[in-house]
């Protein structure tokens, strides 16, 4: 009868209500669980260690409302990776500036995956490379620029936070805890030479020595054409170790970023060549006897022709395509 169908469809409607309602239930106590353990490991340490289970759970499994920045990385001894622990210190700066922010909320956590705690999660993500940084929204997978350009912008605090603040909309202003180290060796700088000018003070004609202004001059275009300066805004790496692989890199790939070996390299290249371009001055201006200015002279070219190549053969690896060797 239509009484009984009316009823059928009541009782129908009121299952669904209630299981609709039950399902909503469990999700919002489930989200509610996940985002309660996260604050309470994120209360006793700013970066939350994961493993392979913990990551599956709290990072890949819905339901999600938060955003979670995942350092991968290698910090064993035995992996001798000295680029993951310097970038650990960094990202420990950033997640405690956070941390102990006024504007702390359950928006972003901050974790770490180490290679020998969560293999399974590397290669999960098919990663063989570390330190990788790498941020997971709270609703769908990764995009390309959730993935940090370490090599590009370096592992500063203050680049991640940028790069942070563009994925998540969460700005975060770094404090970094106070460093004398700096402060100090300058205050020692500054107290040997004003004790060196006193002890000499009847004798100061080395501050009009040419060669002693001159060198200090070269030493400084040296340090600042080799890249120093790109080094200090961008706090690069030393140097890049394939934790598979266990490969060093000291020369970066890329004409658009650097290690900090490579400003080295390049460094040593350059005194090299100007060595031998004085040599070969000296050579041909000097009284000296003839077979020593013949002695320079032949060094001063192999010096510019070995260390020239070399830099050349850089500049080639990193400018894919440059035609000259």
């Amino acid at each position: 009868s239509k009484s009984t169908k009316r009823v059928i469809l009541a009782l129908m409607s009121c299952y669904h209500f209630y299981n609709q309602t039950g399902f909503m239930n469990s999700f919002q106590t489930l989200l509610s669980e996940k985002v309660g353990q996260m604050m309470d490991w994120a209360s006793k340490r700013a970066v939350i260690r994961l493993n392979g289970e913990k990551f599956r759970r709290f990072v890949r499994a819905p339901p999600r409302n938060y955003s979670v920045i995942i350092m991968f990385t290698a910090l064993q001894p035995q992996r001798q990776c000295a680029v993951c622990r310097q970038a650990d210190e960094e990202y420990q700066i950033l997640a405690n500036s956070w941390r102990y922010s006024s504007a702390f909320t359950n928006k972003v956590f901050f974790a770490l995956v180490d290679f020998d705690e969560g293999s399974d999660v590397f290669q999960m993500l098919n990663m063989n490379s570390a330190p990788t940084f790498i941020n997971f929204p709270p609703k769908g997978k990764p995009k390309r620029a959730d993935t940090y350009e370490l090599q590009v912008r370096g592992f500063a605090a203050e680049q991640i936070a940028r790069w942070v603040a563009d994925r998540t909309d969460v700005h975060i202003r770094v404090i970094r805890p106070p460093n004398y180290a700096g402060p100090l060796m300058l205050g020692l700088l500054l107290a040997l030479i004003g004790s060196l000018a006193y002890l000499r003070r009847n004798n100061l004609e080395f501050l009009y020595n040419k060669n002693v202004w001159a060198f200090s001059a070269l030493c400084f275009v040296l340090i600042m054409t080799s890249g120093q300066m790109w080094n200090h805004i961008r706090g690069p790496p030393y140097a890049h170790k394939n934790p598979s692989t266990g490969q060093v890199s000291y020369i970066h790939g890329s004409s658009q970023a650097q290690f900090v070996a490579e400003t080295h390299i390049v460094l040593l290249f350059n005194a090299a060549v100007t060595l031998g371009m004085v040599l070969l001055h000296e050579a041909a201006t000097s009284d000296m006897d003839i077979g020593k200015r013949k002695i320079m002279c032949v060094a001063g070219i192999g010096l510019v022709m070995l260390f020239f190549s070399w830099l050349l053969s850089i500049f080639r690896a990193k400018y894919h395509g440059y035609p000259y060797r």
